[in-house]
C-alpha cells in the first residue's frame, strides 16, 4: 500500500467521493432549512391571526361596556 506524504490523507483508505453541495448547502441553508422557515413563517401567521381575533373580542367588549356606561348616566 502507498502511504502519502500527509498524514492526513493517507492513499487508499477508501474515503469515497463527497456529495457536491450548492453554496446554500455549505452555508447550513439547504432545503431543509426552507422548510423549516416555511413552518416558522406559518406558525408566526397562525399566532398573528389569534391576537388579531383577541384584540377585535376585546375592541367590540370594551366598545359594548362602555356603550353600557353612556347608556346608564
Amino acid at each position: 500500500m502507498t502511504v502519502s506524504k500527509n498524514i492526513n490523507n493517507p492513499v487508499g483508505q477508501g474515503g469515497g467521493q463527497r456529495k457536491k453541495q450548492s453554496r446554500a448547502e455549505r452555508q447550513n441553508n439547504g432545503p431543509h432549512r426552507n422548510r423549516d422557515r416555511q413552518s416558522a413563517a406559518e406558525q408566526k401567521a397562525e399566532l398573528v391571526r389569534k391576537m388579531r381575533e383577541k384584540a377585535a373580542a376585546a375592541a367590540a367588549e370594551g366598545a359594548a361596556q362602555a356603550g353600557d356606561d353612556t347608556a346608564q348616566s
